[in-house]
């Protein structure tokens, strides 16, 4: 069923089409039409330049070409551990989207296509050729769209119509999250397209979410003895806002995921060498290891370098390493956090809800469940 376009949508398609002329055709900046506040920083216009001085035209006509077949086999196989660990996201996004005529995409970091899911009109040729498994849709290939604009800008982005550079790629809309790995490389990047869809920029907070799940999953997959969920006090430990450090049975970092990296400043900008754990946290390592295998755990302070103090639930990985050792369900961790939360306020639930940064309901709902019973 088709969406009545509104006069907002009009206005959003007429502020392109101008944006559009200003720098294709007049050699201009989007920024002299006054619309440099509504690109967040112009960031379509360095890619639309980009594509003109590489020498693509926007009513040329784009190829969609997919990678020879031993190129495509070398992509795949450097590529697995992403293929694997984004395919659950992948399929939560399906559901999310069933309804909306958009599809999820995922490429390498250099924008080929490793796997696609979703509501896909295979008997749409516009959709049939971008989720080909092996098409290359990098901005040197397709111009300017949500995938080579998030790998070239490393940022998420929301892409409409004609903010697209190729006349012929205008029918699309999408939004688009980079993915970084565990030593904070980008990897690849995640995109939702639709195609003669109506426009929907919130999807753009999805595919960041989602961006998050997958590289969350690298990380774990990741070899470790330790994880390490981080997160500042009065956040609640156990979703993907966790920073994650992995450690090996030494205590060095074998991964991160981005979240740690901006909550550690020992872990930001790539670091050149190995990191021990002792270089980040103001602590000894060791006992991180014994409070992981108590039974009865409850996040702990952990102390940074800098002075500032994180919140911290020690995990031992789930096979080999943790022998014997019973792991507490992340229900059971957030309960026993609100509960030592209202006893520090003496009993005072508003104080308590405060400094947690949630609401009264939500404390006495949590206190009201029932620990689930251990088989």
């Amino acid at each position: 069923m088709n969406v009545p376009e509104t006069s907002t949508a009009h206005s959003r398609l007429l502020q392109i089409a101008r944006a559009r002329q200003a720098v294709m055709q007049e050699g201009g900046s989007m920024t002299d039409m006054l619309v440099h506040g509504w690109y967040e920083g112009a960031w379509i216009e360095r890619s639309w330049r980009r594509c003109l001085q590489s020498g693509q035209r926007p009513g040329d006509s784009v190829g969609f070409d997919v990678l020879p077949a031993q190129a495509f086999r070398r992509v795949e196989e450097a590529n697995h551990q992403l293929v694997t660990a984004a395919r659950p996201v992948l399929e939560q996004l399906g559901r999310a989207i069933a309804s909306t005529r958009y599809f999820a995409i995922l490429t390498n970091q250099d924008g080929v296509v490793v796997d696609a899911h979703g509501p896909i009109d295979r008997s749409d040729p516009r959709a049939a050729l971008i989720t080909r498994v092996g098409v290359d849709l990098s901005e040197r290939s397709v111009g300017t769209t949500a995938i080579g604009a998030a790998l070239a800008e490393l940022q998420p982005v929301w892409l409409h119509r004609g903010e697209h550079f190729y006349e012929q790629t205008s029918c699309y809309s999408c939004a688009g999250a980079p993915l970084f790995g565990p030593d904070g490389a980008c990897v690849g990047m995640l995109d939702l397209t639709g195609i003669d869809a109506a426009e929907r920029p919130e999807l753009k907070h999805l595919v960041v979410q989602s961006a998050r799940s997958i590289e969350n999953a690298l990380t774990l997959a990741r070899p470790h003895n330790l994880v390490l969920r981080l997160n500042w006090p009065g956040r609640l430990l156990g979703d993907d806002d966790d920073g994650i450090v992995c450690l090996d049975g030494e205590g060095w970092v074998t991964g991160s995921n981005a979240a740690a990296r901006q909550m550690v400043s020992g872990l930001a900008g790539n670091p050149a060498g190995p990191v021990h754990c002792s270089e980040l946290f103001a602590q000894p390592w060791e006992p991180l290891y014994d409070l992981a295998r108590c039974v009865e755990q409850a996040p702990m302070e952990l102390p940074l370098w800098s002075g500032l103090r994180l919140q911290a639930l020690p995990q031992l990985a789930g096979d080999g390493a943790a022998a014997g050792a019973q792991r507490v369900p992340l229900r059971e961790v957030e309960i026993a956090m609100i509960r030592k939360a209202v006893s520090e306020a003496r009993g005072n639930v508003m104080e308590a809800a405060r400094s947690l940064g949630i609401s009264r309901a939500t404390v006495y709902r949590k206190l009201s469940q029932k620990a689930p019973k251990t088989p």
